[in-house]
């Protein structure tokens, strides 16, 4: 609506003219706040075709605020008829407006189709519309809420974006799982279903390998590319090895640090200690049960080693000034033993060990109803 009310434009002020001339309006700052350039405002060279579109626009503005959405669209099918309207320099303008409103009317319709979308978003497309990516990207989405996963794909098929790219490899990866699933219950499996499958799979890791390379940006398409067809556990300890460099406290870290709690390697317990701590440097993670036993039983691996403390003391070196004020102040502790006990029993027995040198007001002892000391 917020599209809409911009194009209606403003009210203007109504003043009585008796005051027009009062002492309250002299020396009163001119705003310098821009203006907007409203389509359909009454002009004086206002043409018959010009006023009906406008009017038209204005009983759409009031059935969609009244929610009167078939009264809506039969406006709306009349004022498609602004694109024919050469006399002005605004083509670009009604064409957003009728993309917003048209597709507004159909999310609210009860009546609305799948081909009332498709045929929108299409017309959309081909009429020279300057968002055609933005078109494409919503439509494709709209066929995937509907379930038409392959349809929502050939949308993207021609657009060559980093974002249009990884969203395109998306859906390769989601009709692989599909048909990957549908293959595993199946009792004789074709040999070309096999080859199509494959197809899709490598299509998709392929370009989500190179959605590795960006950073936080593409975190929402990592997880499909670690969940790789007989992926081996070397590589994709690899990969997420790459990602822990890139996104420290990705949701994947958790899956990265099992890994490494499971290997025969030394070094790769220290490796999960310092995966584990990484996340809990973020407050997303601090009041998360499963990171925090992790991290208990990374520390008990840990005491196998004759060193493991001057590796957990290595590891907290450059924690130990800010650490205690965001997992071990008596708030913490008051706050964790209400709405989670079995958390404050699990980070109460690492104060010690985690930070052995500091008195940490983190205790069972110092909460005393509901006061922090």
């Amino acid at each position: 609506m917020d599209e809409l009310e911009r194009e209606l434009g403003p009210l203007e002020d109504v003043e009585d003219d008796d005051s027009s001339d009062n002492n309250s309006t002299k020396g009163r700052k001119k705003s310098n706040l821009p203006l907007v350039n409203p389509l359909c405002v009454e002009t004086p060279k206002e043409t018959g075709f010009h006023q009906s579109t406008r009017i038209c626009l204005e009983q759409i503005r009031e059935a969609m605020l009244h929610h009167r959405w078939q009264e809506a669209a039969e406006y709306m099918a009349c004022y498609s008829q602004i694109l024919e309207d050469s006399s002005r320099n605004t083509e670009q303008q009604y064409k957003e407006l009728i993309w917003r409103i048209s597709t507004e009317i159909l999310h609210n319709h009860p009546n609305s189709k799948l081909e009332d979308y498709n045929i929108i978003y299409e017309r959309m497309k081909h009429s020279g519309f300057r968002h055609y990516l933005m078109i494409s990207l919503e439509h494709a989405f709209h066929l995937l809420l509907h379930g038409h996963i392959e349809d929502a794909k050939r949308q993207l098929s021609n657009q060559k974006t980093k974002l249009i790219q990884a969203y395109r490899s998306l859906l390769d990866y989601i009709i692989w799982c599909d048909k990957k699933f549908t293959h595993s219950n199946t009792d004789y499996p074709d040999s070309g279903d096999n080859q199509e499958m494959h197809n899709y799979f490598r299509q998709a890791s392929v370009n989500l390998k190179e959605i590795l390379k960006n950073p936080g940006v593409w975190d929402p398409f990592i997880l499909c590319y670690v969940e790789r067809h007989d992926a081996s556990e070397r590589k994709l300890m690899q990969e997420l090895k790459n990602l822990h460099v890139l996104v420290p406290s990705h949701e994947l870290m958790l899956e990265y640090s099992s890994l490494l709690l499971q290997s025969d390697k030394k070094g790769d317990i220290q490796k999960a200690l310092g995966v584990v701590l990484e996340m809990l440097d973020f407050a997303c993670w601090r009041i998360n049960l499963d990171v925090w036993k992790r991290l208990k039983a990374i520390i008990q691996k840990l005491h196998l080693q004759e060193d493991w403390k001057d590796v957990v003391s290595g590891e907290m070196a450059g924690r130990k000034d800010w650490w205690p004020a965001l997992h071990f102040t008596s708030f913490h502790a008051c706050k964790d033993s209400e709405e989670n006990p079995e958390l404050m029993e699990v980070k109460a027995s690492l104060t010690k060990i985690l930070c052995p040198d500091l008195m940490l007001k983190y205790t069972a002892e110092r909460v005393t109803s509901g006061t922090w000391t």
